[in-house]
């Protein structure tokens, strides 16, 4: 029988130092960010593969990737100390009127259509000296990038952020069809048998939830005449108003289309879920005061009532 470990017998020093190389990868990486020489930090690693019976980390081409065991470990310890943190430096707090502070989001080019324009107009009164980057969310390991607080929010569809996420529904939304105004369809209701006859671009829109679109139809035995693939949504305005195309896109996503490139958009004749859009952002940040502040922000903006 395997005796359990007590807290008493690991220094915490170690799991920081843990939690770190799961982060870098690398002893020289964590040696840096902690303040510590490498052999202080390869010192701490052997300590813990002792206490914990397990190699914890291996060398490989990528550098030091971890064991199952460690993986095992990995949330949990980053919760932990996380929560520790957070604790200690209580009284710690953000005044977003003299922040300098730029936050990181992680969302499509819907997600900048749709949410920047308002939520830069809301920050700039609030807000002044904030900024905001945005990154793409197929562009980077958006779970570890949030884990290592690289990326602080994430907005969107995105199924794949599930255990160590909290997420908070935005909204829900449908698909429509959209193409521009004047097309044969326009003036009329779009018929299942018109949709198949149709010329469609599709968007792939890679890493995000929209595939379902794409499967469900298929599941329905829908047939459509593709010619044209593009990998996000950002040019379907441009290709639809010079085109006799139509594509299937989300509702909001539509309605910042319509007047630019002069479009129009119906329902849709196949009966699709309905989507939600949702904001997520990792436990470890859960009481940090500007992710809290900048959560806030974008649910006050955008939530449905």
């Amino acid at each position: 029988m395997v005796t359990p470990m007590e807290l008493k017998d690991i220094d915490l020093n170690l799991l920081v130092v843990f939690n770190q190389m799961l982060m870098e990868r690398k002893v020289s990486g964590a040696a840096q960010k902690l303040g510590l020489t490498q052999p202080a930090v390869s010192n701490a690693l052997n300590r813990l593969r002792k206490l914990l019976g397990d190699d914890l980390f291996l060398r490989t081409t990528r550098g030091m990737e971890p064991t199952p065991y460690a993986r095992q470990l990995a949330e949990p310890i980053a919760y932990a100390l996380g929560t520790i943190q957070d604790t200690l430096n209580f009284r710690s707090s953000f005044d977003p009127a003299s922040s300098n502070r730029t936050f990181t989001v992680g969302m499509t080019d819907i997600g900048e259509i749709y949410f920047l324009p308002r939520l830069m107009e809301a920050a700039a009164r609030i807000a002044p000296g904030v900024s905001i980057n945005t990154v793409r969310n197929t562009t980077v390991n958006l779970r570890d990038e949030m884990e290592a607080g690289h990326v602080d929010l994430a907005i969107g569809l995105l199924p794949q952020l599930n255990a160590g996420f909290f997420q908070r529904r935005l909204f829900t939304q449908k698909y429509v069809c959209m193409f521009r105004r004047g097309h044969e369809l326009d003036g009329r209701k779009l018929t299942l048998d018109a949709f198949r006859k149709a010329d469609h671009v599709v968007a792939v829109s890679a890493g995000t939830g929209h595939g379902i679109v794409d499967e469900f139809m298929k599941k329905k035995g829908v047939q459509r005449k593709v010619r044209l693939t593009v990998p996000h949504f950002v040019a379907i305005g441009h290709i639809l108003r010079s085109t006799d195309m139509i594509a299937t896109v989300p509702e909001r996503y539509a309605n910042e289309c319509l007047e630019p490139f002069n479009l129009t958009a119906v329902n849709h004749p196949v009966a699709l879920p309905r989507i939600g859009i949702n904001l997520f952002w990792h436990a470890k940040f859960h009481r940090e005061p500007s992710n809290q502040w900048l959560r806030g922000l974008i649910f006050d903006e955008f939530s449905d009532p």
